[in-house]
């Protein structure tokens, strides 16, 4: 198979964000998780290759502040949803009509979020995530903040260390990740109604951090609920992501 290629396009106010394409057919975009890159979240463990292998056109953005996409310092480049302009931008740029989207926990978020503010993919998949990410975020918000906040000093046996770890490993702008954790509001349960294409709720069989997947698939008109093996952290890195994404997306 091909190597991804990188191009880059103008996101919300100019910034230079990258997009990873690989395979060519039906696109599907891609929108990685909180702190990670579409290379770690798709194409080091084969998703994305799993999912050419069926026929689809992988478009993969680096999310604003990750990965090989701008972490600009002036805060004017963070409104509210940000991350749903520049996925709308992408969109844009690509002139897509009829694709599909995909998100992994905070790419989750943006995909839900930006359904509810008018984009209309043919299916959804909103992957790493329960009700309580979309509903609760601030909680989970204030965690990745105190992460930031106490980054360097966070020993071992602190629930906070893993993550700390992970933002050293990605090189992670702090001082751009703490404005772009602003951009981000909590989801009203009821604006759910408004996802009304076909949905796959995926999430490892002991992935909790967003909270219940159950509950978010009970709160989307249609909906199918689907659990593959692992941990929020692991379960991106299992062959069972591309095959149940493929199968869904088919």
């Amino acid at each position: 198979m091909t190597e991804a290629t990188t191009e880059f396009f103008p996101g919300f106010g100019g910034a230079q964000l990258a997009l990873h394409r690989l395979g060519a057919g039906r696109p599907v975009v891609l929108l990685h998780g909180l702190f990670s890159s579409a290379e770690v979240n798709w194409i080091k463990f084969g998703t994305a290759a799993k999912l050419v292998e069926a026929g689809f056109e992988c478009l993969m953005p680096d999310l604003r502040v990750h990965g090989h996409s701008a972490a600009p310092h002036d805060p004017a480049a963070y409104p509210q949803d940000v991350l749903v302009r520049d996925l709308e931008a992408l969109v844009a740029h690509l002139g897509l009509t009829d694709f599909d989207l995909v998100g992994f926990s905070l790419g989750s978020r943006t995909a839900a979020r930006a359904v509810i503010g008018g984009m209309r993919p043919r299916k959804l998949v909103l992957s790493g995530m329960g009700l309580e990410g979309l509903a609760g975020w601030a909680r989970r918000q204030d965690f990745f903040l105190d992460v930031i906040n106490r980054f360097g000093t966070i020993k071992r046996d602190d629930p906070a260390y893993f993550s700390q770890q992970f933002l050293k490993t990605m090189g992670v702008d702090r001082l751009a990740a703490r404005m772009l954790l602003g951009t981000m509001a909590d989801t009203d349960p009821a604006e759910l109604s408004a996802i009304t294409m076909p949905t796959q709720v995926l999430c490892g069989d002991q992935d909790n951090d967003n909270g219940s997947a159950e509950r978010l698939a009970e709160a989307l008109p249609d909906a199918t609920l689907t659990f593959i093996p692992g941990t929020h952290m692991s379960c991106v890195t299992r062959p069972e992501m591309g095959e149940r994404l493929a199968e869904f997306l088919a």
